[in-house]
């Protein structure tokens, strides 16, 4: 059997979205192996074509544009993917590589391929999400019988996958602390805006609670709320508007230090419901790493890493209490937080959790290799996991 040269991902995220959990670990495994990031297909186009874009050293995106109306990885755009994606593998001449998936729903899509091992990163419960679809559940039980590999995002994503499968690992969202180090001058959009400051960076959807920001800007209109990222999923007309809520949009990744660090307080203002329940929210340790003191809601992955520093509150008077702390903290006091803050960040980089991923990978070609273990038929295990779905139904109608 021949060594993996590849990695082939599949992704619901687009690259240039967000800078998160796939861009940091790909961008470091692509020193290793080069890196192919499959995005979902762009819809109504006028040909079937693969994109192809050099998006950093070692990573090309595969962005596919289809005729097809359907969104997202479709059952409707199966047999075109498979056919733009075998062509362009062979075009390329890639022959030799594991299949990392991030999504479920792109299993079909790869149905037809020969890969040396399949590898699942499950970042989210995807199957919680506002319009997930009804057969994602079915394709995630197909991929854990499929993959050699599983990775997890957080811990209580990890406890809740852990008996699905023999080889399930948790690696938790990390940091980048050099790019989100303290002292980054302050962005100029953010300027002309009046101290205290408290901050939020990351995407804005049905995971963050709108009336918890209303109600902190109402509650302190003397305070300014700084809102930094996509309002993906809802209807922007549903952000609360006030004098001292300022909306600023997506912003690049490079760009967030300088964000933070002009921030008083930041804010982990989760709703706390079926889509947030396994989150491990990125932004946490980014604020660490740029010395902002923040305050959250009861999120599992946040209360129980770091609870002892990030005061944990359910509504707005919780949070204007705690923030109100923290603008009031004494020097010793704030020495002290950081030292604590510090502790942690010292402990983490995504470095570190890139190349333990790496070697579980090698090891697992290592294994393959020397026990000739045949690799999963995709196709099979998703016919099976559609069949047992089907009885299950039966039996309970």
């Amino acid at each position: 059997m021949a060594l993996m040269k590849t990695l082939v991902v599949f992704s619901h995220l687009r690259w240039n979205f967000v800078y998160q959990r796939p861009q940091h670990l790909l961008s470091r495994l692509a020193h290793r192996w080069p890196v192919i990031f499959i995005e979902e297909p762009m819809p109504d186009s006028d040909q079937d074509r693969i994109e192809h874009i050099a998006a950093a050293p070692g990573v090309e995106v595969w962005r596919p544009h289809v005729r097809g109306g359907a969104h997202g990885f479709h059952p409707d755009h199966k047999a075109v993917m498979q056919r733009l994606v075998a062509q362009s593998l062979a075009d390329q001449r890639i022959q030799d590589y594991w299949i990392w998936f991030y999504t479920p729903m792109a299993l079909p899509m790869a149905a037809k391929l020969e890969p040396e091992g399949i590898i699942y990163d499950s970042m989210d419960e995807l199957s919680l999400f506002r319009g997930a679809p009804r057969e994602l559940i079915d394709q995630e039980n197909a991929l854990f019988k499929a993959a050699d590999l599983v990775f997890t995002g957080g811990r209580s994503l990890y406890n809740a996958k852990k008996t699905r499968h023999a080889n399930v690992h948790c690696f938790p969202s990390s940091v980048d602390a050099l790019h989100f180090r303290q002292g980054t001058p302050d962005h100029p959009l953010q300027q002309a805006i009046a101290h205290p400051r408290l901050g939020y960076c990351g995407v804005i959807d049905e995971r963050i609670d709108l009336e918890l920001i209303a109600g902190i800007a109402d509650r302190r209109p003397d305070w300014q709320i700084v809102m930094v990222g996509p309002v993906v999923k809802i209807d922007p007309a549903h952000c609360p508007q006030r004098p001292n809520i300022h909306w600023l949009g997506q912003q690049g990744y490079d760009d967030l230090p300088a964000f933070i660090n002009g921030w008083d307080v930041c804010l982990l203002p989760f709703a706390l419901n079926e889509s947030t329940r396994f989150i491990s929210p990125t932004k946490t340790l980014e604020y660490m790493a740029c010395g902002r003191p923040c305050v959250s809601t009861a999120i599992r992955d946040v209360v129980e890493p770091y609870g002892h520093v990030v005061p944990i509150h359910p509504d707005a008077d919780g949070f204007v209490a705690a923030a109100e702390s923290f603008l009031q903290l004494d020097a010793a006091s704030k020495a002290q937080h950081d030292r604590q803050v510090a502790d942690i960040i010292a402990r983490t980089s995504w470095d570190a959790t890139a190349a333990a991923m790496a070697d579980l990978i090698a090891q697992a070609q290592a294994r393959r290799e020397q026990e000739e273990l045949p690799v999963a038929n995709i196709a099979a295990e998703l016919a099976r996991a559609s069949s047992a779905s089907s009885a299950s139904a039966a039996l309970s109608a």
